[in-house]
């Protein structure tokens, strides 16, 4: 999965808000609340990884453009030369 810069910038500001709560959630699932702990380490880990697998309706244009453009063009194999 290849990120472009504005996408890169993305996933950096949600791992600046993700990393908190999954350090919380370590914490306090060390100090004996292990239920909560581990809601907070996998709410963390949903807020990095939602936002990179779901399609959400702004990537729905790309998308398209992608799979028409990728199904009317196909690049030449080296062997062909």
């Amino acid at each position: 999965m290849r990120l472009g810069i504005l996408d890169t910038l993305g996933l950096v500001a949600t791992v600046i808000f993700a990393v908190p709560v999954g350090v919380f959630g370590v914490e306090t699932a060390l100090a004996g609340r292990p239920m909560l702990g581990v809601g907070l380490i996998v709410v963390a880990a949903l807020m990095v990884l939602l936002p990179q697998r779901l399609t959400t309706p702004t990537d729905l244009p790309a998308a398209v453009v992608e799979r028409v453009v990728g199904g009317a063009v196909t690049e030449p194999d080296d062997d062909e030369e």
